[in-house]
């Protein structure tokens, strides 16, 4: 007779990983089940290419595996396995480090078809524009609805930090689509 997992809470599927358990493989199965799509939505936008998004996101999840064989207790699957994405996306982009100049980005834009592609494009390229840790909270809250508090948790800072950085990432992100909304609105 199978097991339903889906019964089980987070904290137990956790404690079913550890070595020696009898069914580590389907309670690890559960949770990748819960929370594979959020983590991959998360790299995607914090990394914005699928291949190196792809890499990072199975990175995440073989660590998180590897996590169960040291002796913790887990209250929160969902933010420690985005915090391990996080660090994973934040080593990557470290690693990385290209320069594109706002200029040459934005002439990329010049292809678009409708001004709903256009906007969608400013708004993704504005993210891009934005300091790493601006854009990581403002991704964390705007896209994946987190509170402030388990971004705080997430990325080991303190709440009253998150809040400014999640206004101040808005408030870059206005500056920088202004002139291209106004000039939306003279030519609509």
């Amino acid at each position: 007779m199978a097991t339903d997992y889906s019964e089980y809470d987070d904290a137990s599927l956790f404690a079913m990983m550890r070595p020696g358990m009898a069914k580590r493989e389907d309670a690890f199965a559960e949770l990748y089940s819960r929370y594979s799509s959020r983590v991959y939505a998360y790299c995607m936008r914090f990394l914005s290419n699928q291949q190196e998004a792809q890499d990072i996101f199975q990175e995440a999840f073989v660590k998180f595996y590897q996590s169960a064989e040291q002796d913790r207790e887990m209250t929160n699957v969902p933010a420690f396995l985005l915090r391990i994405a996080r660090n994973l996306c934040v080593n990557s982009v470290r690693a990385a480090r290209p320069t594109t100049s706002f200029e040459e980005y934005m002439g990329g834009f010049d292809s678009y078809n409708s001004d709903k592609d256009e906007l969608l494009g400013l708004i993704k390229g504005a993210l891009e524009l934005l300091p790493e840790d601006y854009r990581e909270v403002f991704v964390l809250r705007e896209y994946d609805g987190m509170s402030y508090q388990d971004i705080a948790d997430i990325t080991d800072t303190n709440i009253n930090n998150i809040k400014v950085k999640i206004y101040r990432s808005k408030q870059k992100i206005r500056d920088i689509l202004q002139p291209y909304l106004k000039d939306l609105e003279k030519n609509g």
